[in-house]
């Protein structure tokens, strides 16, 4: 069961954190202030992404320390955050302006 997760959580994490830097990238060299604020959201949504397959990571695949546990639902809430904030400002922004 363990090699079935890490082998969806690792590329999930990986795809993501490509995504988050792309994202990035076009964000800062985005001229358009409206495009900047739809690739800035992209990258929030991506990287809430990693950080909820980071979170799943430390929760599941790793020993039963409380170190582990209290460091992935910090990762946890984080990840939830940055997914909400950024699908917020993704429909903020991807609207047509009127």
């Amino acid at each position: 069961m363990d090699q079935l997760l890490q082998w969806l959580l690792v590329p999930g994490i990986l795809i993501s954190l490509v995504l988050s830097a792309v994202f990035s990238f076009k964000s800062r060299r985005s001229a358009d202030a409206r495009t900047k604020a739809v690739f800035a959201a992209r990258m929030n949504i991506s990287m809430g992404v990693m950080m909820l397959f980071i979170a799943l990571v430390q929760l599941f695949l790793s020993g039963e320390s409380t170190l582990r546990i209290v460091i992935g639902a910090i990762f946890l809430v984080i990840g939830v955050f940055n997914l909400f904030a950024g699908l917020r400002n993704l429909s903020l922004y991807s609207t047509p302006k009127n």
